[in-house]
């Protein structure tokens, strides 16, 4: 899926207003530590930050696990670099923790608090006054048990407070010139594993691997590798299927998948959905 921008003059100017009233709040917050990703979001975020208040005052950090896809940390440390972005790393070891291991359904709970827990007491370090996240006016609905995780360490979501929609975070970021303005979203490795199957190292690592492996046949927008055991469900972009489909494609496809380490392979004609997986499991309606 390509992500085009079809927003009237009015919706522009709606958005525009919103990112004034973002920039306002900003500078009342003298300094800002971004907890940053590299998606969509978390990039915009930073971007401004940075505008508004300077390259000392507002400090994006990324961190780094097992669980977050590598191409995407590649992304977010160039952008950070073309951008001028006081770009921090940092290890985060929620695959350590079994709470989160376990795999339960608020396991974004226990990842985002692991999270925190590190870039809390750093931005206090640092003498950042404000600790801030990504989260956009789209992720207020759904499930998000990462959510609380941020209320109990006082994380602010400006992008959300703001009312700023994915959509109008995409159409702000292109009239920025960021790379990230049509990425496609890119959660944590975890999310393609059903909640009860723990979450491994290895497991995630034959995820991305595979996920890897699709994007190097030129399979752009939204792409998920499931993971049930030694079996890989893959979600594309509906409009994708029938090429892959094809004999000659759908080999390649599956000769891709079998290398990073599955058996099986199978590509689901629903297409991609977000959060499938909590729909198969019942944490959401359908």
């Amino acid at each position: 899926m390509r992500y085009v921008s079809r927003m009237d003059s009015a919706e522009l100017a709606a958005a525009r207003l919103k990112e004034h009233r973002l920039a306002d709040w900003l500078r009342t917050q003298r300094s800002v530590l971004v907890g940053y990703s590299g998606g969509v979001d978390s990039t915009y975020l930073a971007v401004v930050a940075r505008e508004v208040l300077g390259r000392d005052r507002a400090i994006a950090v990324l961190g780094r696990s097992a669980s977050v896809p590598n191409a995407q940390s590649v992304i977010a440390i160039e952008t950070a670099r073309a951008r001028d972005i006081d770009l921090r790393i940092v290890s985060t070891t929620e695959v350590d923790d079994p709470r989160y291991a376990a795999n339960p359904v608020d396991r974004c709970y226990f990842c985002k608090a692991v999270l925190w827990d590190v870039l809390c007491p750093m931005a206090a370090r640092l003498g950042m006054a404000t600790v801030a996240d990504g989260t956009n006016a789209d992720d207020l609905t759904g499930h998000r048990p990462g959510a609380k995780a941020a209320d109990e360490h006082q994380v602010q979501s400006p992008l959300a407070l703001f009312g700023l929609t994915k959509a109008e975070i995409r159409l702000l970021s292109q009239a920025r010139s960021l790379p990230t303005w049509a990425q496609p979203s890119a959660p944590c490795l975890a999310s393609r594993i059903p909640y009860g199957t723990p979450v491994t190292r290895e497991r995630l690592a034959q995820i991305d691997r595979a996920e890897q492996s699709l994007r190097s046949l030129g399979i752009a927008g939204d792409l998920r590798v499931r993971h049930h055991d030694d079996l890989a469900r893959i979600e594309l972009d509906a409009a994708l299927i029938d090429y892959w489909l094809e004999p000659q494609n759908a080999q390649r496809l599956v000769d891709a998948v079998r290398a990073a380490g599955f058996r099986r392979v199978a590509l689901d004609l629903r297409g991609f959905r977000s959060g499938s997986l909590n729909v198969l499991e019942g944490v959401v309606a359908a």
